[in-house]
């Protein structure tokens, strides 16, 4: 019996149970539901080579595994390193039996002859892992003066854009919430009659319990909050927004009412595991700021969170902390409660619930006992007037203007290219009013998704549908009008359409010259545009030409390491290096680097492009070392942050080719032609420039090593997609057809 569920969206924790004797009989089902009050997810497998596969798979989860012993000693060895196996525990009739092979083994908790041992440690072992994944954000001292919100930590970010979005929703309806979260979970949990039945209390009893009480009861709601928070599931915080709210409302109100307990300084204790790669973060971050992006469980007994701390050691990759946090209430408002009299386990310990991103700075770091994996980290809650924190709230603020909080959360996810998440937030806006003429506004923001998805065509029918919004209930001369033909121009040069290209920029540059100075930043980007037409379409100077319009405004508008500027810089680099100016060209991407390694994160596409540049300059420079560095760089980066057919990754791979045949390493270049190739084959039509490219390159590596024919046959589809696609005197053209005829004349 091989049987997978999947409820992950809300899960982090996984149970997977290999045994060749397990089948559908009532006892085992009657195990599953004993085991399912534990984990909610829980996959059977019989045969090992199915459960390997399952387990290679498994992403962004915990898995702990029971295994029999007969399977174990063959299993454990093979599955032992994977990253997401958390803990294995053996069951089985004959403890002694497998006493020896289980010793060398880190991740086997444990020989078990009795189901209810098992029941037991999994809880402990998932009450542990429930204190090490709450997210964590560290801020350094030099952090917190930056002047661009690119230099922070993401999740930082999210999570405090994510707690001012929610507290701004009013909660009129309720019922409606709860039934749309009772629908959804209810899809989820079809195979669990447990968690049905949770749900379905849920919906009856929600307003006869506090929101604290849910939030500590044994149900789907806890699991689903933290991973939702963590992972930043946007369609999940939508659906779960009420209960946030109705939690974070929750502990302020108790906060309110607890003040006179509260007056004076007191400490509070969390221990848990920390990875070796984040306290590394921690122990450089000393005196600045740590965010904990989630609700924050504390308690007031040292010797509870030591004992978490302790437990932690367990793990060889982790490091056992202990916070010890002062709090001092007559500096900070940040909202904290003592929850043991609303909490669904009354009369344990004493425990200070504090609500979502409580920020603290870090005091001292220090040993534990001489133990280099066991450390007390002192942290003191921030005050409100803390000036660190305020000026980095402020430039958050700033840089993710909108109109609504939603909007700012998106605004930030595409400044950070998360536009898998910005997309899921557009969709589910749509959804909530299909008739608002804010989708105008949402329908736009959905292209712009596409356009750097590199989805091209989807990019253009949402642009159309954002204009059609937009002059339906706007001047035909509105901005917004101005800004859907350029970015509908965009799109079109992204699929290699020029002239419609330049259609459509010039209509956007008509609307702005008419509507504001010329000097006015919105006419950055059309002119930009226009000058990137102009230099596909061999016309240089005029490309020159806009560039430094553009060049010229935004150096009076941006600070001086703004990633726009880079832009400007790299666009004219580019300019340079068609005209063969290398040394030029070279110089102004270098400014483009240095500008966007500041500004960005170290695996944004920009960085990776800049990259891609350097290196194709050292390859026309003929400095093959130096050129295949930069154009490993650029890939490595786009792997990370990109869809595997993204066009950029395409480029990629046809930049290194051309190192490789400049060095004629051949076998190595045609692999990677090849590879850019497929990924254009797929998502570009047939008469695009960049697929007329890749076949004339292929074109040109056949004819170095001598294979004529095949070389006339790749420069022949060059031709003709050119033909279709490019001006009669483009170069890129006329090359084309030079390299046929060369190749013609040598047979």
């Amino acid at each position: 019996m091989d049987c997978c569920t999947d409820s992950s969206i809300v899960e982090q924790f996984r149970l997977v149970w290999l045994d060749a004797h397990l089948d559908k009989s009532n006892e085992n089902v009657y195990l599953l539901n004993y085991f399912r009050r534990v984990m909610k997810n829980i996959d059977i497998f019989t045969n090992s080579e199915k459960c390997i596969d399952f387990l290679s798979q498994i992403i962004n989860e915990q898995v702990f595994m029971i295994v029999s012993g007969s399977l174990g000693q063959n299993i454990v060895p093979r599955i032992h390193d994977m990253q997401q196996l958390n803990s294995i525990y053996v069951y089985c009739t004959n403890e002694s039996r497998h006493e020896k092979w289980t010793c060398n083994w880190s991740k086997v908790k444990g020989i078990f002859t009795k189901i209810d041992s098992i029941r037991i440690a999994l809880q402990r072992a998932k009450r542990q892992l429930n204190q090490n994944s709450i997210e964590i954000s560290f801020i350094s001292i030099n952090e917190t003066t930056v002047q661009d919100v690119h230099e922070l930590e993401p999740s930082f970010m999210y999570t405090q854009l994510l707690k001012e979005i929610l507290m701004e929703i009013n909660d009129e309806n309720d019922t409606r919430a709860i039934e749309e979260l009772s629908v959804y979970c209810h899809n989820l949990y079809a195979d669990n009659k447990v968690e049905l039945n949770n749900i379905d209390q849920f919906v009856r009893e929600y307003h006869d319990h506090t929101p604290i009480w849910w939030y500590t009861y044994e149900c789907f709601l806890y699991p689903m909050l933290n991973r939702s928070l963590r992972m930043l599931e946007v369609n999940v915080i939508l659906k779960i927004g009420f209960f946030l709210r109705h939690l974070h409302h929750h502990i302020e109100q108790l906060h309110k009412e607890q003040s006179d307990e509260h007056h004076i300084p007191f400490t509070v204790y969390r221990g848990q595991g920390l990875s070796k790669a984040n306290f590394d973060k921690l122990f450089g971050r000393k005196g600045g700021l740590l965010a904990f992006n989630n609700f924050l469980s504390t308690s007031m007994e040292r010797k509870i969170s030591e004992n978490f701390a302790l437990c932690a050691l367990s793990n060889p990759d982790f490091v056992g902390i202990l916070y010890v946090m002062t709090v001092d209430p007559a500096v900070s408002s940040a909202p904290f409660a003592l929850v043991n009299d609303v909490s669904y386990y009354k009369d344990t310990e004493q425990e200070i619930l504090f609500s979502m991103n409580t920020i603290f700075r870090i005091s001292q770091i220090e040993q534990i006992d001489g133990n280099d994996r066991l450390w007390e980290v002192k942290l003191i809650l921030t005050a409100d007037n803390d000036p660190g924190l305020s000026n980095l709230l402020e430039r958050i603020r700033d840089e993710t203007q909108g109109a609504t909080g939603w909007l700012r959360l998106c605004r930030l996810l595409m400044k950070l290219n998360q536009t898998e998440k910005a997309e899921q937030v557009y969709k589910a806006l749509l959804e909530q009013n299909p008739a608002d003429p804010m989708n105008g506004y949402y329908y736009q923001q959905l292209g712009c998704v596409k356009y750097q998805q590199g989805e091209y065509q989807h990019a253009i029918s949402y642009y159309e549908n954002a204009l059609e919004i937009f002059l339906k209930y706007l001047p035909s001369n509105h901005s917004h009008v101005a800004t859907s033909y350029n970015s509908i121009g965009a799109a079109y040069f992204g699929m290699g359409d020029y002239t419609k290209a330049v259609s459509f920029y010039e209509k956007s540059i008509e609307i702005r010259q008419e509507t504001g100075p010329l000097n006015y930043p919105s006419l950055v980007s059309p002119y930009n545009n226009m000058a990137i037409v102009h230099t596909k379409m061999g016309e240089y100077f005029k490309a020159i030409s806009y560039y430094q319009k553009c060049l010229d405004i935004e150096e009076k508008i941006l600070p001086a390491n703004h990633p726009d500027l880079a832009l400007s810089y790299n666009n004219i680099g580019g300019v340079y290096d068609c005209m063969k100016d290398y040394l030029q060209s070279l110089s102004f991407y270098e400014k483009a680097l240095k500008i966007r390694q500041k500004s960005l994160p170290e695996n944004h596409p920009d960085i990776a492009e800049s990259y891609s540049n350097i290196g194709a300059i050292y390859t026309n420079m003929d400095e093959y070392a130096k050129a295949l560095e930069s154009q490993e760089k650029a890939l490595q980066i786009r792997q990370n942050s990109l869809p595997p057919n993204h066009p950029d990754l395409a480029v990629s791979y046809n930049s290194i080719a051309q190192v490789y045949g400049k060095m004629g390493e051949t076998s190595d270049a045609l692999a990677y032609y090849n590879k850019a190739l497929e990924i254009r084959r797929k998502i570009f039509p047939s008469n695009h420039p960049d697929l007329a490219t890749s076949y004339n390159d292929i074109g040109v590596l056949y004819g170095n090593m001598g294979e004529y024919s095949k070389a006339i046959s790749y420069f022949e589809i060059a031709v003709q997609m050119a033909e279709l696609s490019l001006p009669p005197n483009h170069p890129d053209l006329q090359q084309f057809r030079q390299s046929l005829e060369y190749v013609r004349r040598k047979l």
